[in-house]
């Protein structure tokens, strides 16, 4: 199942600077290994975005467990789940096998 996380900061930039290394770690370790496709902060610098691909939403809870930024309550998810219907030749079919390639 493909998911959008989008994350909005609860506290100050200081003290999202503070665990931005941790963050990045385990944004790393989980892209590794192909939970999260992409990720990135926002534009408006308010949070941030993962587009990710985990079995289930428990998967998905328990990894988003695992954030410095949820540990330290620095920001705010909010999930959504959705079921691709098409993707890019250059998406990996694996992670939207249901989608039809254009």
């Amino acid at each position: 199942m493909l998911y959008v996380v989008t994350l909005t900061y609860l506290r100050a930039a200081a003290e999202i600077e503070a665990q931005l290394d941790t963050h990045r770690a385990w944004l790393i370790g989980h892209a590794r290994a192909g939970r999260i496709l992409v990720a990135g902060p926002l534009d408006s610098g308010a949070g941030g975005l993962i587009l990710a691909h985990c079995q289930d939403r428990a998967e998905l809870d328990q990894m988003l467990g695992q954030d410095s930024f949820h540990v330290h309550r620095l920001a705010d998810y909010h999930v959504q789940a959705f079921t691709a219907a098409l993707h890019a030749k250059a998406f990996a079919a694996q992670w939207a096998p249901q989608a039809k390639a254009i």
